[in-house]
């Protein structure tokens, strides 16, 4: 067929296009079509939701991460864009942008002839406005039927959209190359810059991009795209835009040689930038299937408000920094740091890293054993059955209970005969506090633990009061921030607002609380553990200037390790453990990622979680004022003054010593004391406890307890354990 004929068939295939399209048109397009029978304002928002990226801030605004599928996108302004990078897209694609109404004839004719000698659809001849149609109302198929289309809608759109409206649109749709969608996306990926800051031939770079962001690629054609480059600057000299001068002195400007990718949060931020993820991904505010909140998070254009406070996590980073010794990777921590009266999470640390494991340890699983940090909830469960602070309870060792195969030790503090349970907290005495979990009811304390924000499974068994059953440490950090707030429970959050792409408010987080533990039990609770930090297991967590309450805990084999405390304003817990499981830690030591060196000992609560949670709390707490607990009401403890030992349980004097002090460590953290040793922490062995003639640990009355089983007659008492 002669190149004539093929023309007239082209004509003659164009013409009954135009009246095919009509009734062919696209949902979307037809919509647009019959603009002229409506506002046309959906139009214009049919046209604006292309994906976007969202963007994740901190609680000081500044940006943590974004998120977003395959299409990067951020929008801009028309009035953003530097009238130059103006110039050089229109100069590139559409120089006679400004004066037609949609379609360009000549250029239309132009491409025409251009595909009849080639037999075949080669050239598009487009506007910038038919571009705009073809992105986000139409797809790539090059036919005459969707050039029609095409034609059609872009007219319909000039006359609904300004010149300046359609040109921020299609600056906002069009792809440059490797991942970037839009201007914004484009002058980050290739200059680092934001679009206010682009400059004439940064502008001629990304305009030439438009055409093939792919066969230009300046990473990987750097000639072909320096080529390009320098055409779209011929071009604004031709338009007028440029001089012959300025156009030969910008073609000397170097091209982009690497992608330049946002700096992604650091290996410890990242665990929390991924649980926001993957609770967005799960919150039905975004969605109602698990499709739409993917849509939303990746391509919604949201913007993420977290209540991450960047000094406190830094602080944590460098606490983690200056105490734990990974020893190449063998050991790490997890830290969550809560505000008790919202639940607001102010930092957390999830894991070795994330480049290192994804696995987030703080947030993720079941969790790992908590050892005696459990106990304060066996503790709260005592109290609200009303038990005294100074209750007496046996706390011999070993002690073995009906249908329990093996018996449980003192592992951490060892006691002989009645204790209070104020003293058996302090000095972490496991017996004790099986004993009284048993006797109270194993049922009622797993109610406690879901009350106070355990949310992993909990099973009612005798060890689940000395921290057999496996806990989050974020669940735990809950927990504590409930005693801290009175016995008023909010569930720790992450995302403090969500705004869609218009800056509409689509959810806050947190919740109103709930009294789950009376004011004056979780005061008695705090007493309690106070006593933990003020002469027990935990006084290496002591902050010199407030006061402090928590708990440590060390679970079998000295697997897992917790320092669990709080202040009025704030509470932490601090675990320590492997990531690869439960690996015992014994001998553990040497330099820490700041540089520091620390003993090798067998670790417990009480030693390296008490000192991280130290260095960071003293830090989180500087220019803070020094609040103090709200004292319990003595005439309120409770009446029953001693717990019974449950039916079946005994002390199996075959199995262990039965009257003994355990050897222990005590540290003093680094930021506490001026004669601290630059090396790490001091460290001592203390021997028995002096005793009275009987051979017993020296004890008084105190309220609402029988003689023998009050606080210590004269100061605290050597430290028992960690």
């Amino acid at each position: 067929m002669s190149a004539l004929l093929r023309f007239l068939a082209i004509v003659l295939l164009a013409a009954a296009g135009l009246v095919a399209a009509a009734v062919a048109l696209a949902p979307p397009a037809k919509a647009l079509l019959s603009a002229g029978h409506t506002s046309g304002a959906d139009d214009i928002v049919a046209l604006s939701d292309l994906p976007l990226r969202s963007t994740v801030y901190a609680a000081d605004g500044s940006v943590l991460d974004v998120f977003h599928a395959e299409q990067n996108r951020t929008p801009v302004t028309f009035a953003e864009i530097p009238p130059a990078v103006i110039n050089a897209v229109v100069d590139t694609e559409d120089a006679r942008f400004w004066d037609h109404r949609g379609i360009n004839p000549q250029a239309t004719l132009r491409a025409l002839l251009t595909n009849v000698n080639h037999g075949s659809v080669i050239q598009g001849g487009s506007t910038i406005t038919q571009q705009l149609v073809k992105n986000t109302l139409l797809t790539s198929e090059k036919s005459v039927r969707r050039k029609v289309k095409e034609a059609v809608l872009a007219i319909r759109l000039e006359k609904k959209l300004t010149k300046q409206q359609i040109l921020e649109r299609y600056l906002n749709t069009v792809y440059f190359g490797n991942g970037a969608y839009g201007l914004e996306a484009a002058a980050g990926t290739y200059f680092g810059e934001s679009v206010p800051q682009l400059t004439a031939v940064q502008g001629a770079f990304l305009a030439g991009m438009i055409r093939n962001p792919d066969g230009y690629d300046p990473f990987r054609y750097p000639a072909r795209s320096q080529a390009r480059r320098d055409f779209v600057l011929d071009r604004m000299v031709k338009e007028r835009h440029l001089s012959a001068a300025e156009a030969a002195q910008l073609k000397g400007t170097p091209l982009p040689t690497v992608k330049i990718v946002p700096r992604p949060p650091d290996g410890a931020d990242s665990y929390f930038v991924e649980e926001v993820k993957q609770r967005l991904l799960d919150d039905p505010d975004l969605g109602g299937t698990a499709q739409a909140r993917y849509n939303a998070v990746f391509a919604g254009g949201l913007s993420i408000y977290t209540t991450l406070d960047p000094r406190l996590q830094q602080e944590a980073k460098q606490a983690v920094a200056d105490y734990l010794p990974s020893e190449g990777g063998k050991w790490t921590t997890a830290l969550v740091s809560v505000d008790p009266r919202t639940g607001a999470v102010r930092a957390m640390i999830g894991g070795p890293g994330f480049d290192q494991s994804q696995y987030r340890i703080a947030t993720q699983g079941t969790g790992r054993q908590p050892g005696s940090s459990f106990k304060p909830i066996v503790l709260a469960t005592a109290l609200e059955n009303n038990y005294s602070v100074w209750a007496s309870v046996d706390g011999s060792s070993p002690c073995s209970f009906k249908n329990v195969p093996k018996p449980i030790n003192n592992n951490e503090g060892e006691a002989f005969g009645s204790i209070s349970l104020t003293q058996a907290m302090a000095s972490s005495v496991n017996c004790a506090y099986a004993r009284t979990g048993a006797t109270v009811g194993l049922t009622k304390v797993v109610d406690m633990g879901r009350r106070l924000g355990i949310e992993t499974p909990l099973a009612p068994y005798v060890s689940m009061s000395i921290g057999s059953e496996e806990v989050r440490p974020i669940d735990m950090a809950g927990v504590y921030a409930t005693f801290a707030n009175d016995g008023v429970h909010h569930r720790p959050f992450l995302v403090d607002r969500v705004l869609d792409r218009n800056g509409n408010l689509i959810f806050t987080g947190g919740d109103k609380g709930a009294q789950v533990l009376s004011p004056e039990k979780a005061r008695e609770e705090t007493q309690v553990l106070r006593a933990v930090v003020q002469y027990g297991t935990g006084t290496a967590a002591a902050l010199p200037d407030r006061q402090v309450a928590g708990k440590t805990g060390t679970s079998e084999n000295n697997a897992n390790a917790w320092f669990d405390g709080y202040t009025p304003q704030l509470a932490t817990v601090v675990w320590m453990g492997s990531p690869a499981g439960n690996v015992p830690m014994r001998s553990v030591g040497g330099q820490t990622a700041s540089g520091a060196f620390m003993y090798y000992r067998t670790v417990f609560g009480g030693t390296y979680p008490a000192l991280i949670w130290h260095d960071f709390m003293a830090a989180a707490m500087q220019g803070q004022p020094a609040v103090d607990f709200v004292a319990p009401n003595p005439s309120e403890f409770g009446s029953v003054s001693y717990v019974r030992s449950p039916q079946g349980s005994y002390t199996d004097y075959g199995y262990g010593s039965g009257y003994g002090y355990g050897s222990s460590t005590t540290l003093v953290p680094r930021r506490q004391t001026a004669t601290s040793l630059p090396g790490g922490p001091v460290t001592t062995v203390s021997g028995a406890p002096p005793t009275t003639a009987g051979g017993a640990p020296p004890t008084t009355a105190g309220p609402g307890g029988p003689p023998g089983t009050g606080p210590p007659a004269a100061g605290p008492p050597p430290t028992l354990g960690q």
